[in-house]
């Protein structure tokens, strides 16, 4: 089944759909390092460079032909319009009057009206869904449901499927003819089998990435966290953050005022525990950080992530762990492959734009 890819970063979204049976004809991305290493990855799929407002009805063509028979559109348009922090900051747009976030899903919606591909999947973070934001969830189904789509959106944890990080994320997933139905979780924060539909625990950070961590590479001055609150931040237990140092929590002596900081500040993961969302952007005091009171390092992240460990990835430190972090996690895109496929395979093939 042939698939266009938008927003394609480093293919984390691609590689589950591609293991689930997709093929992706062709990937579209801005940034020239996150192409580079789709490149690496996918060396089958014709990658065009560029904005998606410039995958015009002629250039797109000129890529896959005059008559393209498209299957599956996916691709998330970039989230900070619809995250938590612009909540917050108030001197920022939001929504749709983020003139980023206005024009990348138009991009995506007109790329969709040219292709009318048998179906599509939209990804963002679960704002997308929320109080002002959601006028442009809103504009994706109307606009799809025009076209003729039976559209479904849902906010997914990804930990419900195997990932061992906590990471809700909106998909927004149309099909010509229906008959499509989200995956059902296999694990769960409380494994219960007595409706016959039997889960497994969540999968732990210690699960995943402990045994990268050795004696021989767990003292790591290049993934130095914490700075000035390094001290603060080896006291802290394993699941906890500043907030750990507040007289709320009853600490003796305390060291921050309850909610003063982001959430995530000096937050540890704890071996335990399935890991919190991966930030898209590193940080030496933004968590999660390491339970050794490290950063953590990108062969970690891809394990939280789940890409497989001989992912390539090009470019500086800080970019190869934005394009991780960004992406959709790979056995979660499979875990939705997998049913998009299930309705396709229902409906009959198509020749063809309708």
């Amino acid at each position: 089944m042939k698939t266009v890819s938008l927003f394609s970063g480093a293919g984390g979204l691609d590689e589950g759909l591609r293991r689930s049976g997709f093929d992706i004809v062709l990937a579209n991305e801005l940034d020239p390092g996150f192409c580079a290493s789709h490149a690496a990855n996918f060396p089958e799929t014709q990658i065009f460079q560029g904005s998606v407002t410039d995958l015009t009805d002629e250039r797109l063509q000129n890529l896959l032909g005059t008559s393209p028979s498209i299957d599956l559109l996916a691709g998330g348009p970039p989230c900070p319009p619809y995250s938590k922090s612009r909540f917050y900051r108030k001197d920022m747009p939001r929504g749709l009057d983020d003139p980023v976030g206005a024009e990348t899903l138009a991009g995506y919606l007109n790329t969709l009206k040219t292709l009318r591909p048998r179906a599509f999947l939209l990804e963002n973070v679960a704002g997308m869904s929320f109080g002002v934001h959601k006028a442009a969830l809103d504009s994706v189904v109307a606009t799809a449901e025009d076209l003729g789509y039976t559209v479904k959106w849902k906010v997914l944890n990804a930990a419900d499927y195997g990932v061992p990080q906590i990471r809700q994320r909106l998909f927004v997933i149309g099909v010509k003819g229906g008959g499509f139905e989200w995956p059902r979780p296999t694990h769960a924060k409380k494994p219960d089998d007595s409706q016959g539909n039997a889960t497994k625990a969540w999968m732990t950070a210690g699960e995943a990435i402990g045994d990268l961590d050795t004696e021989e590479n767990a003292v790591d001055t290049g993934h130095f966290a914490g700075g000035k609150h390094h001290d603060l931040l080896e006291q802290i237990p394993p699941g906890q953050n500043y907030l750990f140092f507040t007289s709320e929590r009853n600490h003796p002596d305390p060291q921050f005022k309850w909610r003063s900081r982001y959430w995530s500040f000096l937050l540890k993961l704890s071996p335990d525990l399935p890991s919190w969302t991966i930030q898209a952007r590193r940080s030496n005091n933004m968590g999660p950080l390491h339970w050794r009171n490290r950063i953590l390092r990108v062969e970690e992240v891809m394990r939280l992530q789940t890409f497989p460990d001989d992912w390539k990835l090009t470019g500086r430190i800080e970019s190869q762990w934005r394009q991780v972090g960004n992406a959709v996690p790979p056995l979660l895109a499979l875990k939705l492959g997998e049913a998009i496929k299930r309705a396709l395979s229902q409906q009959p093939a198509q020749t063809g734009r309708t």
